[in-house]
């Protein structure tokens, strides 16, 4: 078998075989396949598409390159969750903690922003002194103190999947449906957990547009996750505008601890508890209902030892940017419409996040939404606070927020928070 081969099966629209894809993951991962090889499969693929068959063939493919984790030595069920990103997406933060102290383990391998989009890491490590690396041992002693674990995947998870990744990322096929459902299932299904809750976000912050793509990878990962015996729902969310008032790693830290405190914003709160509740049924989990979790204070004190026990303190005093600038509203009427996109750019710009996987963060980086779509807004009231460690970010920043904000008489119809519910065969 041979490279060319396979990549020419697929660029005349043809299926590769079991045979076929297992042999082109393990050849690319020992080097045997080149780059440009697997870019011209991944653009072919990319623009014929596979079946389920493939894309089951391909992720489990990936799964073997590397280790398979087990959490058979824990005495309740495991649950976890996944977000496609967008932007004020914190709701893992939360989340995590809130699951864990209703009953069921939480193990989630997060990653990092790129683009536009946030990462859970890059917000913890806002907290001083936590880790984002831990070892097996050290993931399984972390849930067993506390119930819950975010970390970073290690080098031995997926590997075929880190490579492949990255190649994507520089030839133009981040998009393919089926490249980014085994991507995402692949790393999840190794992660090892028992029952998966998926957010796949719709709208112009998301990476998937429009509710009928959106839909398809969610039915996709569904599928995957089905058949690898996971059981796997997924909600489709709205990400037309940013999520939350806060955006940026500490500022999203900080609006998270509200969350756990009891308060928070609305839509935060609200998703929060539906994915929490997703976790607990997939899990098999019939405890306490999230709700009650985060007036009790249990959610509370689950956080405080999940970020202890991964080296943080909870009570640690988070960094703040050293300058800030106002946005005003240009006029009294309904804010309209808060373009996701354009915040995650702005904050972006604002050094909240990196344009390269190597590239740093500021912590204290982003932005505060003073009003969201639907609010009543008078003429020169605060809009946006922007913040930034050097006020030279602020120009670029509110390039990206131009166009990005309407005030008017009325505003349209926002998609609703949770869209649909995904679930195996529907």
């Amino acid at each position: 078998m041979d490279a060319i081969e396979v990549i020419v099966a697929k660029r005349d629209g043809g299926e590769l075989t079991a045979a076929q894809i297992d042999w082109v993951i393990d050849a690319y991962v020992r080097g045997e396949v080149a780059d440009e090889q697997m870019s011209a499969l991944a653009m072919a693929i990319l623009l014929n598409g596979m079946n389920r068959r493939e894309i089951a063939g391909w992720t489990q493919a990936m799964i073997r390159s590397g280790e398979r984790m087990d959490w058979s030595a824990l005495d309740r069920p495991t649950a976890d969750k996944h977000s496609t990103g967008g932007v004020g997406d914190k709701i893992t933060l939360p989340l995590a903690p809130l699951v864990a102290a209703c009953g069921a383990y939480v193990p989630q391998l997060s990653g990092r922003g790129l683009g536009h989009t946030g990462g859970t890491l890059d917000k913890l490590e806002s907290i001083p002194g936590w880790r984002a690396s831990l070892s097996n041992e050290e993931m399984l002693g972390v849930l067993r103190a506390a119930g819950a674990v975010v970390c970073a995947a290690g080098s031995g998870l997926a590997p075929a999947d880190k490579k492949l990744y990255a190649l994507r990322d520089v030839t133009g096929t981040v998009e393919s449906i089926p490249l980014i459902a085994s991507s995402i299932m692949s790393k999840k299904i190794a992660e090892g957990t028992g029952s998966l809750v998926l957010d796949v976000k719709v709208g112009s912050g998301a990476f998937m547009k429009t509710p009928e793509r959106a839909r398809e990878l969610a039915e996709t990962m569904v599928a995957l996750g089905t058949d690898a015996g996971v059981r796997t729902v997924a909600l489709l969310t709205a990400m037309d505008r940013p999520l939350g008032r806060a955006v940026g790693n500490a500022l999203e830290v900080e609006e998270s601890v509200e969350v756990l405190a009891g308060g928070g914003p609305s839509d935060v709160v609200e998703l929060t508890v539906r994915l929490a509740r997703e976790m607990l049924e997939a899990a098999g989990v019939a405890g306490k209902d999230p709700a009650d979790a985060l007036r009790d204070g249990s959610a509370m004190d689950a956080w405080r030892r999940m970020i202890a026990a991964q080296g943080g303190d909870p009570d640690g005093l988070l960094p703040r940017a050293a300058e800030s600038m106002t946005v005003e509203a240009p006029g009294s009427g309904v804010l309209v419409r808060l373009d996701a996109y354009a915040v995650g750019l702005a904050a972006w710009r604002l050094g909240a996040g990196r344009a390269r996987k190597e590239d740093p963060v500021s912590a204290g980086a982003g932005i505060t939404l003073h009003a969201k779509p639907g609010d009543l807004v008078r003429a020169g009231q605060p809009l946006l606070t922007l913040h930034a460690d050097e006020t030279g970010r602020f120009e670029r920043a509110l390039e990206a927020l131009r166009g990005g904000y309407e005030v008017g008489p009325a505003g349209g119809e926002p998609l609703p928070l949770v869209i649909d519910r995904i679930t195996a065969g529907a």
